[in-house]
């Protein structure tokens, strides 16, 4: 198992690059196929959650809709990992919207376990969760 292999990095990169920008556009479609049907999940609002629809319905239709501006740190990418899975660690940015319409910081960091499944690169596994304060 290799650490922050250049290759790896690389690939982790490019698939948190493509995902933020469905979250972004609050684009659900355009991310579904980023993580696989068997995917199991946590963060804020989803306790543990297994498959795909759980994970959108849970966790990204509570979140999404309400943050702006999401970023993942890409020059803090950490990863381990082989030719057919990696674990990936990385801070991100984004500002959450209260309802009078006012921001605020919300950063975060996220661990994300990506299989390599029928030549393509998937989320089997993700936890996001806010930052300590």
């Amino acid at each position: 198992m290799r650490s922050d292999d250049p290759g790896q990095v690389a690939i982790a990169r490019r698939w948190l690059s493509e995902f933020q920008a469905h979250v972004r556009a609050v684009d659900f479609e355009a991310a579904r196929p980023y993580f696989a049907d068997d995917v199991v999940s946590f963060g804020t609002h989803a306790e543990i959650v297994v498959g795909r629809v759980a994970l959108e319905r849970d966790q990204w239709r509570h979140v999404w809709p309400h943050i702006r501006d999401f970023r993942f740190r890409l020059a803090d990418v950490r990863c381990f990992g082989d030719d057919d899975g990696l674990v990936v660690v990385v801070p991100w940015d984004s500002r959450g919207v209260r309802p009078d319409g006012s921001a605020f910081a919300r950063p975060g960091r996220a661990t994300l376990v990506l299989a390599l499944r029928d030549g393509r690169w998937i989320a089997a596994h993700t936890h996001f969760s806010l930052t300590p304060s």
